[in-house]
């Protein structure tokens, strides 16, 4: 009798399991998932003391101060098919009694510019920096113009500069990117 109740126990389980999984499924939507990670990196950082826009030695104002970052992990192919946004997000803090204008030109391996944005920075003091908050959303055809450059040029312009001009600009960016595998 003990072999007759395992029996029937054992048919049980296996008609259990070959039918409870497989009955409704749908493989045709394994076709539609999508993975849509996000991927927040640094992008970069600056702090500019006020003497360096102004040459002591030829006693004449440096009206704009440039820098050049390589951004090179956005030339990866599988990440230009799969990018879908880029934002991009940067945190000024002024404490120079000007105002900035900043201008970002991302730009090709032959320098050839790919995409360019800017922003107005307010003017600050020693006493009371000022933050200045600017983001860049980037999408449909400027994505894959903004995936072709190597560096980002970063150009920082003072209206007027003099060896008395103190203070700091300061900046911190970082870009979250938006993807879809």
């Amino acid at each position: 009798m003990n072999t007759k109740f395992s029996l029937s126990i054992l048919m049980a389980c296996a008609c259990l399991f070959f039918t409870a999984c497989i009955k409704d499924t749908d493989f045709d939507q394994a076709e539609q998932i999508a993975l849509t990670p996000i991927v927040e990196l640094d992008l970069i950082y600056f702090d500019i003391q006020a003497n360096r826009f102004f040459d002591s030695i030829n006693s004449t104002p440096v009206l704009t101060v440039r820098d050049t970052t390589e951004i090179k992990f956005l030339d990866d192919g599988t990440l230009q098919e799969s990018l879908k946004r880029a934002e991009f997000y940067f945190k000024f803090t002024n404490s120079i009694p000007r105002d900035f204008l900043v201008n970002f030109q991302f730009l090709s391996e032959a320098n050839d510019t790919t995409y360019a944005t800017g922003t107005p920075v307010a003017q600050g003091s020693l006493a009371a920096p000022v933050v200045t908050e600017f983001v860049e959303n980037v999408e449909g055809e400027n994505i894959l113009l903004l995936t072709q450059a190597h560096k980002v040029v970063v150009s920082v312009s003072i209206p007027s500069s003099d060896e008395t001009l103190e203070g700091n600009l300061n900046l911190k960016s970082k870009t979250t990117y938006f993807l879809e595998y």
